[in-house]
This record gives structure tokens, sequence and C-alpha cells, in this order.
């Protein structure tokens, strides 16, 4: 299925079940103790609020008639008093379970993260990255209260069902029967409607979802978006998203609405059935008034319960929807990882083998195919040919940023895939086309990969790539502030930064993707001043569009047809006049 667009919604890889339910409750055993204290004060208080239908019912028939005004005191007294213990203990019972609520989230949250952090470039590949940050805020907020206050609130509500049924026989069994007889029609709507309100919530979570990553991906894109004008076109694509989520939350709405819609008028009907029952066809002999007002009461706080349980089903309908796409997420694979029995990749020389490679981001459409090559320690290598042949390609894998299909890779004799990722990642500098900034200082970025740099190695490696000149003229320097992407500054600002941080972490591979393809011609010869320097005594993969940038390199590999077409120095691949050759000439006609 095609889910890296926004318009698409996300088809559910399994069907939830419980097991999902279970595993959510690993995360709320861990918030044992207190959510123990914050059930016993909701009983307290719960048992506390349910005496004052039965000081009423005194009241009514004993205290009033008797004309007993000190003891209607001494009850309005005690009645005062079970409302405050009852808000107080409520009150106490909401703090601890607010901070129960985040820390659950604060868990599910991190878990995500982690998981994220480790998940392969196929996996981002796939998806809109607004489908990702949704599950990871909004849906994570979504189901804590559920986890926290509606597993406890689930288990009161049944206590204080049973309580206040046993309160009700205890006053009167008929007119508690009275009461009952409202239950087989709401247990028939909430069977009516259970599965067509758990498929709206989830239409309303895939909606959401699309609506976020269209959002996302116009911020990212605004500087495109007014070049060419097209906001009117843009609104127009977010106004039927729009409309999409607001006519699935409708239809959600509809459906949940039945179920406090049935309670309400269940329990009308029913209290007027206890005074048709109570004051007709028992009669006083049997039913008091003080019995009836008692009962009337009972029936209101009965449905009470079963609503309030109604709502914290809709509640865990509309988070099974979103548990559904953590845990989805959560089930990702990771698949590139370190294997069992993984071990660490010693301190390398920098020799580099690709042995009968073939690789395939979708099944069966190889994008290499049986590529092999041998590079020596130390040297240089460029990767030239046609956009889309899979120079990338080739150096992601080297890094192992995804699993070859088939043959395996060398490093120093060492297959990559039996070694652990962060020895082999900590090993290789690697630079791609993306130039990331992330926000913060221009010395945090340049010392992302190596946090224990001094600063004077971060100036060193600016100084190396040219970048010291420019920084120093912001008012700041290295303490400059940017922002995320790095949108204070230019593009060839931006890659000589990146340059600059991927240097510091001093690899013994080096890898240029088109590292200074935003660079002008100026400052692109004084970096190869250091470049040269830098690049004696280590292998270095560089891949570039200018031709002019690897002519002395070591040797050139011009990939093509799923694989290496022709291989050689400058000077060789133009004698042999092929490909090389013809793609050289037609960039120097074009200059």
């Amino acid at each position: 299925m095609a889910r890296n667009k926004f318009d698409i919604d996300e088809n559910l890889e399994s069907p939830f079940n419980i097991r999902h339910f279970r595993r959510a409750i690993v995360y709320i055993k861990k918030q044992k103790t207190p959510m123990i204290v914050a059930f016993v004060l909701s009983a307290l208080s719960a048992g506390i609020a349910l005496s004052a239908p039965l000081i009423m019912q005194h009241v009514v028939d004993v205290t009033i008639p008797e004309k007993d005004t000190l003891s209607l005191v001494g009850w309005s007294a005690v009645t005062l008093a079970t409302i405050v213990i009852s808000v107080i203990l409520a009150t106490i019972r909401s703090r601890i379970m607010t901070r129960v609520g985040q820390d659950i989230i604060f868990e599910i949250r991190t878990d995500l993260f982690k998981h994220l952090q480790e998940l392969p470039f196929q996996y981002y590949d796939d998806r809109p990255q607004g489908k990702i940050l949704i599950r990871v805020v909004n849906y994570v907020n979504s189901v804590s209260d559920v986890l926290s206050n509606g597993i406890i609130n689930f288990i009161l509500e049944i206590l204080n069902l049973l309580f206040i049924a046993a309160f009700m026989f205890a006053v009167d069994v008929k007119l508690s029967l009275v009461i009952l007889a409202g239950l087989p029609v709401f247990i028939a709507v909430i069977l009516l409607i259970k599965t067509r309100q758990r498929r709206a919530w989830q239409a309303v979570s895939n909606k959401s979802s699309n609506l976020n990553a269209y959002l996302q991906e116009s911020i990212s894109g605004i500087r495109v978006t007014q070049i060419f004008t097209r906001e009117k076109r843009n609104e127009g694509i977010f106004t039927r998203l729009s409309v999409n989520y607001r006519s699935a939350w409708m239809k959600t709405m509809y459906l949940n609405f039945l179920v406090p819609f049935s309670v309400d008028n269940l329990t009308t009907m029913v209290t007027t059935a206890i005074f048709f029952v109570g004051l007709l066809a028992m009669g006083p002999e049997e039913a008091t008034f003080g019995v009836i007002l008692a009962m009337s009461s009972y029936a209101s706080r009965f449905w009470q319960p079963i609503l309030n349980l109604s709502n914290i089903y809709n509640s865990f309908v509309n988070s099974v929807a979103y548990l559904e796409r953590i845990f989805e997420t959560l089930d990702e694979p990771v698949t590139v990882s370190d294997v069992p029995k993984a071990r660490e990749l010693p301190p390398i020389q920098g020799s580099v083998s690709f042995d009968d490679v073939t690789f395939a981001y979708d099944p069966g459409l190889n994008i290499l195919e049986n590529l092999s090559f041998n590079v020596k320690a130390g040297e240089s290598i460029a990767l030239v040919g046609p956009t889309g042949a899979g120079k990338t390609t080739v150096v992601n894998l080297l890094s192992r940023f995804y699993n070859v299909t088939g043959g395996k890779i060398l490093i120093d004799g060492h297959d990559i895939s039996e070694v652990k990722l962060k020895s082999l990642r900590s090993q290789m500098g690697i630079m791609l086309q993306d130039s990331f900034i992330f926000s913060g200082t221009i010395l945090d970025n340049i010392r992302y990969g190596k946090l224990d740099a001094t600063e004077e190695e971060v100036i060193a490696a600016a100084k190396t790539v040219c970048a010291d000149d420019f920084i120093r003229e912001f008012e700041k320097g290295y303490l400059t502030e940017v922002n995320e992407r790095g949108s204070k500054l230019s593009q060839g600002q931006r890659q000589l930064i990146s340059f600059a941080r991927t240097l510091l972490a001093d690899p013994r591979i080096l890898i240029l993707d088109e590292a200074t393809s935003s660079i002008d011609a100026q400052t692109e010869r004084l970096l190869q001043k250091g470049l040269n320097e830098l690049l004696k005594g280590r292998t270095s993969f560089i891949i570039a569009h200018r031709l002019s940038t690897v002519r002395n390199c070591d040797r050139i590999l011009y990939v093509a047809d799923r694989g290496v077409a022709e291989s050689g120095s400058h000077d060789q691949l133009i004698a042999k006049q092929g490909r090389y050759y013809k793609l050289h000439t037609a960039q120097k006609m074009e200059a």
C-alpha cells in the first residue's frame, strides 16, 4: 500500500485484540501504588456520598413529622459534612491521578521516541513525517486518561453500582426492580453501536493523521509554496482534508451521543415509573413518600454510574483506535540492528569490499545487482553517473542504513552485517546531501557527533572547511543560535557547518555525498586545500555531479545499469572515451 501520501488513509496492519490492552497494562502497573491510593479515596468519597439519600429518607419520614428541630439541624450538619469530605477526597484523588496520567504519557512517549530512533531509513521513506508525529504527541495524550483514570473509574463505577443496588434493595425491593428494568434496553443499544463506534473512531484517526501530515508538509515547504504562488491551491487541499476530518468527527459524535441520550431517557422513564408504581400501584402503606423520594434519588444515582461507564466505554473505543496506532509503531521491526552475538568492529584501516551485492528498495526492483569492487585503505573513490543510478545507495549500504538484499560488504575483512552498528558508524564520517542543522548554537551543531570535543577542536574543524571566517562574522560567533534546519543560514553556510561536524569525528572512512554542491567556486577551491590534507590516510567515497571536484581521486567509478559500468582514474577514463568521457565532455561544453 502507498502509505507515503497525506491523502491516503493508513489501514492497520492487524486488527485490534485484547493483547494490545494487556500491553498497555504494563505502563499501568508501574503506577500501581498511587492508583491504589486514588482508588481507596474514590471509594471512600463515593460511599460517604451514598449516605445522603438515607439521611433524606429519615428526615422526611421521621424528623420532619416529629418536628424535631434539633435533629433536623444535626442531620443538616451531617449532610454538609458528607459533601465537604467527599469533595476533599475527590480533589486529592484528582491530583494523584493527574500525576499518574502524566507519568504514563512520559513512559509511552519515551518508548515511542526510543523506538523511532532505531527504525531504519526505509520506515521514514514510506510515510509522511506528520503521520509519525501525531502518534507520538496527539495519540499518546488521548490514551493517557483512559489508562489512568479510566481503569480506576471503571472499577469504581462498578462498585458504585453494587453499593447503590445494595442500598436500593435495602430500602425497597419492588421499586429496585423497576429501576433495573431499563438495563436490557441500554445493553441492546450498546451492542447495536459498538462495532460502528470503533470503525468511526478509526476513521477519525485516519483523517486526523492525514490533516496533520499535510500541515507538516506545508509548513516545511512554505517557501516553495510562496515562490510558486500555490497558496490558494494548497488552501483548497487543506480545506478538503479538514472537511473530511469534520465529517468523520461528526459521524462519530452522533454515535457517541446515542449512549447518554439513551441513559437520560431511561433515567426519566424509570423515575416516572417509580412514582407511578410507588404512589398508584403500591400505595402509602407499602411505600412512604420518604421511600419514594429516596428511591427516585437512587434511580438517578444508579443510572449516573451507567452513564459514566458508557462515557468510559466511549473513551475506551476512542483510545483503542489510538492504541492500535501506537502499538503498530512500536511493533515496526528494526530491520537494521545488531544481530545476535554481534561483535565490536575493532579500529579499522579502511579497506572496503563489495562482494556480489544486490539491493532493492522495493522487492523485485533491483537498484544494484551483483556489484563487486575493492577499495584499498586510504584510497579516494569518486562515484559518478546519472541521477538515480545508485551512487547514494552504495554509500548508504556501506553505512548500513539499509541491509543488502544479497551479497555482503566487508571492511578490513569484517562483514558489516555482523558487527555492532555503533562501532561501525563511529568510525565513519558521513555527510549526506541534506545538510540538516538542528536548533541550537553553531558550536553545538558542529559538536553534535562528538560531545566531548573541546572548543579548540571545533574551531580547528571549522577552519579546515573554511567555515571559521563567516561564523566569526556573527555577533556571538560560535554561540550564535540558529533555527531548526538552519533557516538563518545560507545553503552554503549550512553545508560548511555540516562538513565541520563530519570532519570533527576524525573518521577512518569519509563519505561525502554532493558535499560541495552548494558552495561557490572560490570557497570550494579553499575548501579543497583542507580536504586534501584531511583525505590523506583515510578511505573516502565522494559523490559529485561536478566532475572537476573528483578528477584528482585515486579511482572513479561510473555507476550505471545496476552496477559499475566503468572504473579507473580520470586520465584512464578520458582515454577510454566511454561514458565518463561523454559526461566530462558534456560538462566542459556547458561550462
